[in-house]
């Protein structure tokens, strides 16, 4: 396999001298490939937002779509994002571990290689652009969409370990398309052939997504990052050659993924705690240095959500758009992380949807919250002429503190970017082998065209490419929130159980280390 991308590479480099007498200002091939992308992507956001006017407010159908199913989840299971996080951190820190289970991960991995897939632009772009679209006060409802997602994350990935599959080799295929197909049949006989349908269709949508949302957007937003380091967008020498970092970044990810789950669990594992250190520290110093604001900022934050000005569709605009990007940032309801999560080694399905309750806390509450504050303890958001860029303004307030601080932002937007690619390369290859056949020659032709993918994010504009990658994202929902509906007494029954035998002791509160638990990838 290898050997075949290597090929792959030079055959790309043939072409590479054209390319860069064709990459001119005006008629280059980013231009080429802009124009011929835009109006399919501009297509697919119209249909898939289509909205209701409530109030005089568009609400889009698909956003109430999941927060009905966030608001189900948060009461079905008796507040579960509450009370079972404690013990999803006894989980993740390895607590009630079983070295004999089926599996590849440990609790730990599987949780990065989600949290890989969720910790990106999102968290960065996304809160920037939420704020420069509703004001402050979106920040907050990303928060609190954060919260309720915790639930509807529990629900999915306890579904995602409950209906995997083992394959011959040792390696697991789960996540929203088996649970579909499998779980709805066997609960619902006569419903076997809407299980079918549901299961392919979000197979079909999954592969859109993540090259979507998880190559095509991440690209994107890293090469923001290296223009805005390089003179910013209109003056850097390298705004026409996005193809050429593009097909850098695309040997990168190449060189990961092609090692399959466990090799992916092996960088993510290590590359999620220090991004997010990386980022995070970062976001500490500004606050820091404008610690005298941060009373102001935290009210304009909670203020702004109720008291919205020049925003349309008042409150309920600004509860929209933060519910939009906080849905994009943390995946719940989407299916996504259930793919990563079905991995873990474990007997009791239920353990991995209390560690998946940690996903949206970590993702949204804290990083999207640190994200909120340093724009708004900044102020860059209401700097004249700021635009919908989200890495910009990021940058900008990094910007106001430290002169090179943005070069700290460049490369954990490079991390968060990079980490996201290769967990949604692998969601987007269990996806395909789902539809074409369990095989390695189905494995390679995915990976193949995911790698080929990249250089067209470095190269569409971000706003517009931003509106794509959000609809081909949202798709995924709309059949695995049906599952959820159809299965959730499945998980409030696994619910019982495991707590009933937590209880009595059955359930040993054993610590086993993660290298004794999975082993060298």
């Amino acid at each position: 396999m290898k050997s075949f991308l290597l090929r792959a590479f030079a055959v790309s480099a043939l072409f590479l001298p054209s390319l860069a007498n064709a990459a001119a200002p005006s008629t280059g091939i980013d231009h080429t490939v802009e124009s011929f992308v835009l109006p399919v992507t501009d297509a697919i956001a119209k249909a898939v937002f289509s909205a209701v006017s409530i109030g005089g407010v568009d609400v889009p159908l698909i956003l109430g779509w999941l927060i009905a199913i966030a608001l189900f989840c948060t009461f079905y299971f008796n507040f579960i994002n509450f009370r079972g996080f404690l013990i999803g951190f006894r989980l993740i820190r390895g607590d009630y571990s079983d070295g004999k289970s089926d599996g590849e991960t440990s609790h730990f991995q599987a949780l990065a290689t989600a949290l890989s897939g969720t910790v990106g632009l999102g968290n960065i772009a996304g809160v920037a652009l939420a704020i420069y679209l509703g004001g402050p006060g979106a920040a907050f409802w990303m928060i609190v969409a954060g919260v309720l997602g915790m639930a509807s994350k529990f629900c999915e990935c306890t579904l995602g370990v409950k209906y995997r599959q083992v394959n011959a080799d040792g390696t697991i295929s789960g996540g929203p398309m088996y649970y579909l197909s499998r779980g709805i049949t066997e609960e619902y006989p006569k419903l076997a052939p809407l299980g079918k349908a549901l299961g392919f269709l979000f197979a079909l949508f999954c592969i859109g997504g993540a090259i979507g949302a998880g190559n095509l957007f991440q690209s994107n937003g890293m090469m923001q990052a290296l223009m805005l380091i390089t003179g910013g967008e209109e003056v850097s020498p390298l705004k026409d050659y996005g193809w050429l970092f593009g097909l850098v970044l695309a040997l990168l990810v190449g060189v990961v993924i092609v090692g399959g789950m466990k090799k992916i669990a092996s960088v993510t594992d290590k590359l999620v705690p220090l991004m997010a250190a990386i980022y995070l520290l970062g976001g500490m110093v500004v606050i820091g240095v404008n610690i005298e604001h941060l009373p102001d900022a935290v009210m304009t934050i909670i203020n702004g959500a109720f008291t919205p000005q020049g925003v349309a569709g008042g409150a309920v605009g600004v509860l929209l758009i933060g519910f939009r990007r906080a849905a994009f940032s943390n995946e719940a309801g989407i299916g996504t992380a259930a793919i990563a999560h079905s991995t873990v080694k474990t007997k009791h399905p239920v353990t991995e949807g209390l560690v998946a309750t940690w996903e949206p806390f970590i993702d949204t509450v804290i990083i999207c919250t640190m994200s909120a504050l340093v724009i708004v303890i900044s102020g860059v958001a209401t700097v004249p002429g700021a635009g919908p860029n989200g890495v910009a303004l990021t940058a900008a307030a990094f910007g106001s503190v430290v002169s090179w601080f943005p070069y700290v932002l460049a490369i954990a937007v490079f991390l968060f970017g990079y980490s996201t690619m290769i967990s949604y390369a692998y969601y987007g290859e269990r996806a395909a082998m789902y539809l074409f056949g369990n095989n390695k020659t189905v494995s390679t032709i995915y990976k193949f065209i995911f790698i080929l993918a990249t250089p067209i994010g470095t190269i569409v504009s971000f706003s517009r490419l931003a509106d794509f990658s959000d609809a081909v994202y949202f798709l995924m929902a709309i059949p695995n929130v049906i599952g959820m509906y159809l299965l959730a007494p499945v998980v409030k029954r696994e619910l019982a159980d495991f707590m009933q035998k937590l209880k009595s002791g059955e359930i040993k509160n054993v610590r086993v280390a993660p290298k004794e638990l999975i082993g060298s990838p």
